[in-house]
């Protein structure tokens, strides 16, 4: 299978999402989510969707569009456009499966996926912003210690400090 094949493979349109969690819960099986940009893929988001794919049979990562990005971050974000991001992250063997989502949060595509176990970082703790949407259908908060150095914004500043 080529790489383009298992991307394809992993994609699931956002107008597909209740269709994909139905056949999900028809086989059974438990879906975890996890969102964010994953904008430069560093060694932290590599340890946070893996411990995400271990807290269900079916991990979904879903990504923000570049234009919620921009909202949330900035006009100079993303460095990566989405069909990039989506590219890195269907790229992992661990990822079930990836889509996306404009708003600029994801409480409304959580209420339409219904997850059983919503992974965060433990910057946002707890009470993240998507714990209420996913409690209120049964689904736990999982939360995911940050590995320590990493971060997108760090990385953006030491490759800007080599430039000057």
């Amino acid at each position: 299978m080529s790489l383009l094949e298992v991307i394809e493979s992993k994609s699931v349109a956002p107008e597909n999402l209740e269709a994909f969690r139905a056949s999900v819960k028809e086989e059974g099986k438990t879906l975890a989510t996890i969102n964010g940009s994953f904008d430069l893929l560093h060694p932290g988001h590599l340890e946070m969707l893996y411990e995400a794919s271990l807290q269900a049979d079916v991990l979904l990562v879903l990504l923000n569009t570049d234009r919620s990005i921009q909202v949330n971050k900035g006009p100079q974000r993303p460095i990566n456009p989405l069909h990039v991001r989506l590219t890195h992250i269907a790229s992992l063997a661990w990822v079930g499966h990836v889509s996306w989502f404009d708003e600029e949060d994801p409480r409304a595509v959580l209420e339409r996926i219904k997850p059983d176990v919503h992974v965060n970082g433990s910057e946002y703790g707890e009470d993240c912003i998507e714990a209420q949407v996913v409690k209120r259908y049964g689904g736990k908060i999982y939360i995911v210690n940050l590995v320590e150095g990493f971060s997108s914004t760090n990385l953006i500043e030491k490759i800007q400090s080599l430039c000057v």
